[in-house]
């Protein structure tokens, strides 16, 4: 899950200018990664410098990024995401497995009244925040094997393709550290810097993170009823509708060039304008409505959905169609699954 992030100072746009000119990023990566360790990197040094500037203790930020080691596989690994290089059949397989709808119902058990507290307070569907959290984490069982310190130094200071963004997430993480308990030369997570059960990252954690349990600290590592409320939160924050449609599957009267369809994730056309373009969808719902329109490849061939203001809100979690509609079936399936059992169970 991403942030967007102010602007960098003009002498990290400087350093890293110098840096670009005249070699390719591979070289520069190579040149700037060659050290396991932060203690002579110029961006290094330079981010010190603004975050003393900002008011931290030098001692305290020094320590972390000399402690802080470039991971090879961290480049590798955000050098290939899976909403870009895989087809949305390809893409369901991981995130649809009835193990993962299993867990899902299980934690929806094991956390009921805490779910329900929290779909009431914020308005989000209890299986939307359950299957956030089994696609980020698989209800906390892989919440990430990186250190976090590690994971954001390395993209800051040798990804030049997203470094504005993760200094800016390194930077936070200063920050979270002076405002929560957390240890923070122990703190893992995922390649990007994301943590606890619901994956946030530094940004999110200090913005959206609740203390949903009122016990006078917010853990998103540890504790599921924080995170609960968090996700909830975070959706609430970005606008989630109650009660409203997510997305919906579409038929094609006529033939659609791929150039006709959505091309961003936030809504700008009409469902009258899909409608008379040819697509098909539930009647009941009103033309003016914005909404994208979507071709996925599925296993067994294309697929045309719509995608509702809800449906962009969880791409506010992750940037991807495929991530929001993994989130949104899952969800579905975890449901339809807790609703059978509870039909046996009550005879």
């Amino acid at each position: 899950m991403m942030d967007a992030i102010p602007g960098i100072t003009k002498a990290r746009k400087a350093l890293l200018s110098a840096c670009l000119i005249g070699v390719g990023f591979g070289a520069t990566q190579q040149v700037l990664a060659a050290a396991t360790d932060y203690k002579d990197h110029p961006k290094a040094k330079a981010f010190i410098e603004e975050m003393v500037e900002k008011g931290l203790d030098r001692d305290f930020v020094t320590g972390l990024i000399h402690d802080a080691k470039h991971q090879k596989s961290i480049i590798k690994a955000i050098s290939r995401p899976a909403e870009k290089r895989l087809t949305w059949g390809e893409y369901r397989k991981i995130f649809l497995g009835q193990s993962r709808i299993d867990q899902g119902v299980e934690f929806w058990n094991q956390h009921r009244d805490t779910l329900r507290r929290a779909s009431q307070q914020y308005g989000v569907p209890e299986e939307i925040i359950v299957a956030i959290i089994g696609v980020e984490t698989r209800y906390g069982r892989h919440a990430g094997s990186y250190r976090v310190i590690d994971s954001l130094a390395t993209l800051a200071f040798d990804y030049p393709p997203r470094s504005k963004f993760f200094t800016g997430q390194l930077g936070e993480l200063m920050l979270l550290l002076q405002e929560q308990p957390l240890d923070p030369k122990a703190i893992k997570g995922s390649y990007a810097g994301a943590m606890g059960f619901g994956q946030f990252i530094p940004s999110s954690y200090r913005h959206y993170a609740v203390d949903f349990d009122a016990d006078g600290s917010i853990d998103l590592l540890n504790n599921p009823v924080d995170a609960i409320g968090s996700v909830a939160n975070y959706f609430k924050r970005h606008g989630w509708r109650s009660g409203q449609p997510v997305t919906l599957s579409a038929a094609l009267d006529k033939p659609i060039e791929s150039d006709k369809l959505s091309k961003k994730l936030k809504p700008i056309e009409t469902l009258a304008h899909w409608r008379n373009l040819g697509l098909t969808f539930d009647p009941q719902l009103a033309n003016e409505l914005k909404a994208t329109a979507m071709r996925l490849q599925a296993v067994d061939g294309e697929q045309h959905w719509i995608g509702l203001h809800n449906f962009y809100v969880i791409t506010r979690y992750n940037h991807s169609r495929l991530y929001a509609m993994a989130v949104y079936q899952l969800s579905q399936e975890i449901a339809a699954l807790k609703a059978k059992q509870q039909q046996v169970a009550n005879g």
